[in-house]
């Protein structure tokens, strides 16, 4: 993809036309839309916050004029660019200012736990909101299946309308920080070969950052009601920062092997397998908060 990433950054129009089209085409293809809030990040973490703004400007007016053509209809697509390039433009700057990824990541998940909060605050009791969506959702299977027993489904969507929240701000948050990462690869491709690995792989979370998170799981671990609630779908956000610290951490522990040539492409492919296994990253994530694992696996190898 670095043939995009070059023509992105031969100038402002090749760059809006990528941006715009992209985000029209994942209205029907959902993974497209990293593509194109990279090509905004990429822009703003080369050129600064304001060329890359110009660019979310322009891509946002070059959207609606396209939704206006292809569905009759500027609004939609003018909101849709705002809310696909406002957070990752903010985190580009973030990034290129402070030049450090992980504090980049850690503003992320700062979003998404605003964004939970706020919509705590807007919607009087979202968990019965999430599961009249997701009793509306699950309607049509259940119908072509009537051997599915309808109680068991009703009582998992009882449980899961509590956390519905948390899951869409961190999937949200993914989707954020994969096009930061798409965008900073193209950057590092470009212009400065294998930094983003060695940025990537030097991630880590400061002890306090780690405390907190912990204190705000024991909250909803030990209250109740809504608080508890709350600091729960918090508690999920804490999976996306820990998650990408703990794949830091093992990707350079199985990058130090004999065998790393198939043990790297082993790990991941572990993680897309067998999801449970990312339980094991995120305490490894929060356990380098205070053990500096890299550096002790860095140096067992120099001794």
């Amino acid at each position: 993809m670095k043939f995009l990433a070059a023509f992105i950054m031969k100038g402002r129009t090749q760059a809006m036309m990528v941006a715009s089209s992209l985000a029209l085409l994942s209205l029907l293809f959902p993974p497209v839309s990293i593509v194109s809030s990279a090509s905004v990040a990429l822009v703003t973490l080369r050129r600064g916050g304001y060329e890359g703004l110009y660019v979310l400007i322009f891509s946002c007016i070059s959207a609606a004029g396209l939704g206006f053509f292809l569905f009759g209809n500027i609004q939609f697509a003018l909101l849709y660019g705002l809310v696909l390039w406002l957070p990752i433009w903010l985190i580009s700057i973030v990034l290129r200012e402070g030049k450090h990824l992980s504090v980049a990541i850690q503003i992320a998940v700062l979003f998404g736990m605003i964004g939970v909060l706020g919509f705590y605050l807007y919607v009087n009791d979202p968990a019965v909101m999430w599961q009249s969506i997701l009793n509306l959702m699950v309607q049509p299977m259940l119908a072509s299946n009537p051997d599915v027993p309808v109680e068991d489904v009703k009582q998992s969507i009882q449980v899961f309308s509590h956390f519905m929240t948390g899951g869409i701000a961190a999937g949200s948050v993914y989707g954020l920080l994969f096009g930061l990462f798409l965008a900073r690869w193209w950057q590092a491709g470009l212009y400065n070969p294998g930094g983003f690995r060695e940025e990537y792989l030097s991630l880590r979370v400061h002890p306090k950052v780690a405390l907190a998170s912990l204190l705000i799981v024991a909250i909803a671990w030990f209250s109740a009601g809504d608080v508890a609630e709350i600091c729960w779908n918090i508690s999920i956000l804490f999976v996306v920062l820990y998650a990408f610290v703990g794949i830091a951490v093992l990707h350079t522990s199985f990058s130090e092997m004999k065998i790393k040539r198939f043990a790297v492409p082993f790990f991941y492919v572990t993680l897309v397998l067998v999801p449970h296994v990312m339980g094991i990253v995120v305490i490894v994530g929060v356990l380098d908060a205070w053990l500096d694992l890299r550096s002790k696996i860095l140096n067992k190898k120099n001794t």
